[in-house]
């Protein structure tokens, strides 16, 4: 009994920075309100997971943890999926959230525009 308690805590307490967002990524709105729900997992792995919940327009950069698996596979995914159909039931908007648009860098510097008005220059008057 020590030892599941032991690794409960030790479960409990790793750190959520460990975890990065590669998968399962949904943005849903309801007129200008913005939510997003995403998948954190280790690179490569799908456990362990946790679901994040981002309330874009009224608290930004900030999350809430809905939900996180140690082992089980397909947890974070199955969770996430059905608080996606509850958002829609509610009357929210939700699809795959899009990757955010990197500039296209140009393939070479650009020219500065050279503008030729030597057609405007006028001799200067004589003094005098």
């Amino acid at each position: 009994m020590k030892t599941v308690q032991a690794l409960l805590m030790f479960a409990l307490a790793a750190p959520a920075v460990a975890l990065s967002q590669d998968t399962g990524k949904y943005q849903c709105t309801h007129g200008d309100l913005v939510r997003r729900v995403e998948i954190f997992t280790e690179p490569g792995v799908t456990v362990p997971c946790e679901v994040h919940y981002f309330k874009d327009t009224e608290a930004p950069g900030e999350s809430e943890v809905l939900w996180s698996a140690q082992a089980q596979e397909g947890y974070c995914e199955q969770k996430a999926a059905e608080f996606i159909a509850k958002l829609e039931g509610w009357g929210w908007d939700c699809g795959a959230a899009a990757e955010p648009a990197m500039p296209a860098e140009p393939d070479e510097p650009a020219e500065p525009e050279v503008v030729d008005d030597t057609d405007v220059l006028s001799p200067a008057e004589p003094d005098g």
